[in-house]
């Protein structure tokens, strides 16, 4: 193997990836910053906040997954420099995500009954309800908001959904400031609110995103002529064969990690709040691994425009080695400050809870350890499904996340978690199971498909 063949895509790729990197780190902190403004009004409106997002983050899973489809399609068209092609593909992924947005709403709108049966708290369910109104509306606009970005991410341009994302978490952070508090001639709404604020900052990014793109000429063309009537019934079938292997993609990672949080709360209070922080914490490594998978969806899907399937091989496994790299340096940097980071989450100075934050951090230090080297699995398994997607392979990737999480890694969660003295780090070795098995057989996919295509075409 020639190393200096992958290292010298090293560029290419981080330049591609970059954006998509600092816009998916922005939204994170924006994620934590809400939480501490309205944990600031109390712990009820704290956990009304959480439960009503636990419903809304599934179905932005399924949301979002389905979005991807749009990419691969218009990154092909693009390599292949057949611009129609490209502007079918935005505008009936553009019309399928808003049909999407608007029934994923009604399922949570018409799920608000669950709550009441889900063992909460009646202050809590009172709370998120009407929170849950707005929150689960404010799916339509983003969900139509990530049709632009992937159209944008297939035609390489992936700095526009960066800054969109930046300035919608600006305005979320503004809004909220104003209306959760009551600040000026606001009136002081609490986290409804803070609901206010997540709707105004996604219709801001979407508003954003239409405004700019609209206003490039290279993409005027992509604008035109787009009607209701040239919807065609063999283009919709097209995406949703790509989309919805790809939204059960996400929902079946998405679902597992629940599962974790909802296992450690059985272990006990110190194992959830332990496995939240060591979370928050490969949260924000995994977003570099996102980035690059988006950067191998586009690459692998020119190249394929291309035809071109030796080079499609090549820029596929760069953009691998490139994430083991980074992933390794992050993984390094866990275990030699696993027993410094947790300080960050706690406080250490009530005394009344110092025993039990003491645990906390006890717990958290041995997570991270496994985190270092699951996060290194989850970053392969996550840019290699990029790949795949660029690839329009995503049948099989999805039945394979189904079995490493579903068969393999949930159930090694459930035994060591709940049988054994390991509790939530057996929990942590579980979903590190599940994540190595879904590295392995899909990049085994991606070199089974790749040498077959260069076999095809010599």
């Amino acid at each position: 193997m020639n190393l200096a063949q992958y290292t010298k895509e090293f560029r290419y790729n981080l330049q591609l990836a970059y954006p998509v990197i600092l816009g998916m780190i922005g939204h994170t902190l924006v994620g934590i910053v809400d939480n501490i403004m309205v944990g600031k009004i109390g712990p009820t409106e704290l956990a009304a906040v959480s439960l009503g997002n636990s419903f809304v983050f599934i179905a932005m899973s399924l949301g979002i997954g389905f979005s991807t489809a749009i990419t691969p399609l218009v990154a092909e068209a693009h390599g292949k420099d057949n611009r129609e092609e490209g502007r079918l593909a935005f505008h009936h992924g553009l019309y399928l995500c808003t049909i999407l947005g608007l029934f994923l709403f009604g399922v949570i709108f018409f799920s608000k009954p669950l709550l009441s049966y889900m063992g909460q708290p009646e202050a809590v369910v009172k709370l998120a309800k009407p929170y849950l109104d707005i929150v689960g509306f404010s799916l339509v606009p983003l969900i139509m908001f990530q049709a632009y970005k992937q159209f944008a991410d297939g035609m390489s341009q992936t700095k526009y959904s960066m800054w969109a994302t930046i300035i919608g978490n600006v305005a979320n952070v503004i809004i909220n400031y104003f209306f959760i508090y009551g600040i000026w001639i606001f009136p002081e709404l609490g986290i409804i609110g803070a609901a206010i604020g997540t709707i105004a900052s996604r219709i801001i990014m979407l508003v954003f995103m239409h405004y700019i793109m609209q206003s490039k000429t290279k993409f005027h063309y992509y604008f035109e002529g787009f009607t209701i009537k040239e919807i065609q019934k063999e283009i919709n079938l097209k995406i949703i064969r790509l989309g919805l292997p790809s939204s059960m993609q996400m929902f079946f990672e998405v679902a597992l990690f629940t599962g974790a949080i909802w296992l450690c709360g059985m272990i006990g209070t110190t194992s959830q709040a332990a496995n939240q922080i060591a979370l928050s914490l490969a949260s924000l490594t995994f977003m570099f691994a996102m980035g690059l998978s988006v950067t191998g969806m586009i690459r692998v899907g020119n190249q394929k425009g291309k035809q071109d399937y030796p080079m499609l091989r090549t820029v596929g496994l760069s953009i691998f080695l490139l994430t083991v790299i980074l992933e390794i340096v992050f993984a390094l940097l866990f275990i030699a400050f696993h027993k410094v980071l947790p300080y960050i989450f706690v406080n250490m100075e009530q005394t009344a809870t110092l025993l039990e934050n003491q645990e906390v951090i006890a717990i958290s230090a041995q997570l991270l350890i496994v985190a270092a080297f699951f996060q290194i699995s989850d970053g392969i398994q996550v840019v290699v499904l990029g790949a795949l997607r660029g690839l329009q392979d995503v049948k099989i990737p999805m039945y394979i996340t189904f079995v490493a999480y579903w068969l393999i890694g949930f159930p090694v969660s459930i035994y060591l978690g709940l049988q054994t003295d390991l509790k939530a780090v057996g929990v942590w070795i579980g979903l590190l199971a599940g994540l190595t098995a879904a590295a392995l057989f899909l990049y085994l996919r991606f070199h089974y498909l790749t040498k077959k295509l260069i076999r095809q075409n010599l």
